[in-house]
């Protein structure tokens, strides 16, 4: 086999293992010839026309990155940080890649700013008790903005929100001062009921004399018991009535 001949078959070569392309069931390759858009292709084996042909691959799996923290300012003026994790996939790699120079970090950025633009409009309340609520807030916002660069957002969640020290302490005192207020609400409504209760009962003894007379006998049976203090109870008159009239007619 002659020089040239053994050059040839190299070229082929090399231009064969130039031109295959695999791509994985995840991936897909955006074909350009001589610069213009030609078509999306994939997944399998693709085969290119090299210096006519060039292909960009973009990955299709749901892509995941955390927010750095963020300095937000509440609607009520109390400045937090807060991080986030973003969930995202891409789902039209024509436009991932034409209409978007770096769609991974244009998202990135996106959710930084929209993170603090969201979160500000709420008070620090509802940020640290309604965060499902914030994150589908902040999950809508993000995907209509990156719907132009066929990529879904798919989740947002808010990880941590961090407080200094001054209003960690603030949120201690106003949440025992809320339990303080509580209990005196139950104490007082609990004194309210008894009281009700009792001038029932106080209404239903003055109708019968007789029950009275029993709620002293049941009130000495229960004090009888201890035996170590002397006690002083005064006996109505309509009990002792009865017992002085059977005296003065046994006396007569």
């Amino acid at each position: 086999m002659s020089y040239f001949t053994l050059g040839a078959v190299i070229v082929v070569v090399a231009l064969l293992a130039a031109s295959l392309r695999v791509l994985r069931e995840y991936e897909r390759g955006v074909v350009f010839l001589l610069g213009r858009f030609q078509r999306v292709m994939g997944p399998g084996l693709i085969i290119m026309i090299p210096g006519i042909q060039q292909m960009v691959r973009v990955d299709l799996r749901i892509v995941v990155f955390d927010v750095p923290p963020q300095d937000v300012i509440t609607r009520d003026n109390v400045s937090v940080k807060v991080n986030a994790v973003v969930y995202f996939r891409v789902v039209d790699p024509q436009r991932a890649i034409i209409q978007v120079a770096n769609f991974l970090e244009a998202t990135s950025q996106l959710s930084q700013t929209t993170l603090r633009a969201v979160l500000g409009k709420h008070e620090l309340d509802e940020l640290l008790a309604e965060r499902e609520r914030l994150n589908l807030d902040i999950q809508t916002v993000l995907d209509a903005q990156t719907d132009a660069w066929g990529i879904k957002v798919s989740n947002v969640e808010i990880k941590h929100v961090d407080l200094n020290e001054s209003m960690v302490r603030a949120i201690a005192q106003q949440a025992e001062a809320e339990r303080a207020r509580r209990a005196k609400v139950i104490h007082a409504v609990g004194e309210q009921e008894a009281a009700e209760k009792l001038l029932q009962a106080a209404a239903i003894l003055s109708q019968r004399p007789e029950a009275m007379q029993l709620r002293y006998l049941q009130t000495l049976t229960q004090i009888a018991g201890d035996k170590n203090s002397t006690i002083v109870f005064p006996v109505p008159m309509d009990i002792l009535g009865p017992l002085i009239e059977a005296a003065k007619r046994a006396k007569g």
